[in-house]
């Protein structure tokens, strides 16, 4: 019994401390104080910003196109016969020069009618001589004539003086005068070859017209025969060969002119109009503005050739716009020329403006002053920009572009100049955040070459 108090004596024992340490964990729990927190700061984020400037832009805008020659040539046959020569160079592909021979038709039966002809002439103007000669003769005739007819009247009336004295028969009174009437007569011949002269030299004068008319169209043939390049030209084809019988009408040569090229380049209309300044609208007719283009409005283009290795570039000129507008594509045909395209500058290379080249036409304005330009890549959807402001904090700006040009953006109103702008994606970005910017020369003379027209435009 003594031994069972004992042991649970023991047991009661352990209580108070348990009691104890619990009590203990308890005020150090209560009395313990927490981690000591420090202060959160604010993180900048990086980006490369620019300051917002004016400055003069070129505008420019591309067109496509195929180059044509600036005047095909066909070669149609205006008389038939044998061709008899041909020039040796006569070959596609081949550059002649102006007035040279590429051909002859037969000229034989061309000459003989020529003869003929000039001899028929020659006959129709003996017979007009002697029709001249017929009125000389006929009128000195004549006039021997009326003389001898005044001294019939005279030798009648006497004679009837006589006969009424009955010192002449009444047959010498009648034989006289049937001596007047035949001269008379032979007066009233005259007169009517006379009369009917004029009209047999009149008839015969047409028949000579005819006939000069007719060697003219001889000598028109005869000159048909030979066929000579009008302008210097590359021959693009040659249907006929020597000793071939070529038909009236026949086309025998295609020959393209090498002074000009043209290209017929397709350009937005949008960017057409951005070309052309208001200031350069005024006072301008559509007539004249259509016959001197160059001139009102100052467009300057160059036309490229890119393949590969081979690069060439060539000065053209705004020659006329096209009729019409391509109502699926929005774009208007703009004819550019190129004089001499067969003479490269001496600092490019590549091959001759040649038919049917695929080509890039950049056509130029006139400077625009005082533009607000920023960097294409610095629009976000759009007409959103990121202006940092004077406390280094973004703001998310709309404004509204007036248009867009290769890597650059011409700003009509929302940006001033002096204003910074980020040029540098910022994702995400957050209106009102914290930039560390870094001002971005080489982005700024970039900007400023393209706005200039230096580079390419894509």
């Amino acid at each position: 019994m003594i031994e069972k108090r004992k042991k649970l004596l023991k047991r009661l024992l352990i209580i108070p401390p348990l009691i104890i340490g619990i009590a203990v964990v308890i005020w150090q729990v209560n009395n313990k104080q927490g981690p000591q927190q420090e202060p959160v700061q604010e993180s900048a984020k990086k980006v490369r910003v620019m300051t917002v400037a004016e400055m003069s832009v070129v505008p420019r805008a591309l067109g496509f196109g195929n180059v044509a020659p600036g005047m095909i040539w066909q070669a149609v046959t205006e008389i038939s016969g044998q061709i008899v020569e041909i020039h040796p160079q006569l070959k596609k592909g081949a550059i002649l020069p102006k007035g040279i021979v590429a051909l002859k038709i037969d000229p034989t039966d061309y000459q003989l009618n020529l003869q003929k002809t000039k001899a028929d002439i020659r006959a129709l103007q003996a017979q007009i001589t002697e029709v001249k000669e017929r009125r000389v003769n006929t009128r000195a005739s004549l006039a021997i004539d009326n003389r001898s007819l005044k001294l019939a009247e005279n030798d009648l009336k006497r004679k009837q003086t006589l006969l009424r004295r009955k010192t002449v028969s009444q047959a010498a009174v009648d034989q006289e005068e049937r001596n007047l009437l035949a001269r008379r007569q032979s007066a009233q011949s005259l007169k009517n070859t006379l009369n009917l002269l004029p009209a047999e030299e009149e008839r015969l004068n047409a028949q000579l017209a005819a006939l000069n008319i007719q060697l003219e169209t001889v000598k028109r043939n005869l000159a048909r025969t030979t066929i000579t390049l009008p302008f210097d030209a590359r021959i693009a084809e040659v249907s006929i060969e020597q000793s071939q019988f070529a038909k009236l009408g026949q086309t025998v040569i295609i020959a393209d002119s090498i002074d000009i090229a043209e290209v017929s380049a397709q350009v937005p209309i949008e960017k057409m109009q951005r070309l052309v300044s208001s200031r350069q609208l005024q006072n301008v007719t559509a007539a004249s503005a259509m016959a001197n283009i160059e001139k009102n409005f100052d467009l300057k283009p160059i036309v490229r050739f890119n393949s590969g290795n081979l690069n060439a570039a060539w000065q053209g000129r705004v020659a006329r716009i096209s009729d019409q507008v391509d109502p699926r594509t929005r774009t208007v045909g703009v004819i550019v020329a190129v004089d001499n395209p067969y003479n490269l500058n001496k600092d490019t290379t590549g091959p001759p403006l040649t038919k049917n080249m695929y080509v890039e036409v950049e056509l130029r304005g006139s400077e625009q002053k005082n533009k607000i330009v920023i960097p294409r890549q610095a629009l976000h959807t759009g007409s959103k920009v990121y202006v940092t402001n004077s406390e280094n904090r973004l703001q998310i700006r709309v404004v509204t572009v007036h248009f867009l040009q290769g890597g650059l953006a011409v700003i009509k109103s929302g940006l001033k100049a002096g204003e910074r702008i980020a040029i540098s994606d910022l994702v995400p970005a957050i209106d009102g955040m914290l930039l560390s910017p870094e001002e971005d020369q080489k982005a700024v003379q970039a900007l400023v070459q393209e706005a200039a027209g230096e580079g390419s435009l894509k």
